[in-house]
């Protein structure tokens, strides 16, 4: 069974929001951390760490 990426994303998510229920602003924080660091000067670093 193919799961997309996105949809396994927005599952965990959702159930790491329900079950650990972290405040708001840690949530905003980390997405748009994220969003900032995946286009800056250290997304190839970070790249060559996951794989």
């Amino acid at each position: 069974m193919d799961v997309p990426l996105w949809l396994a994303l927005i599952v965990v998510g959702w159930l790491g929001v329900k079950l650990v229920r972290p405040p708001w602003w840690l949530i905003a924080v980390l997405l748009i951390g994220g969003f900032l660091l995946a286009d800056s000067v250290l997304a190839p670093v970070i790249d060559t760490a996951v794989k």
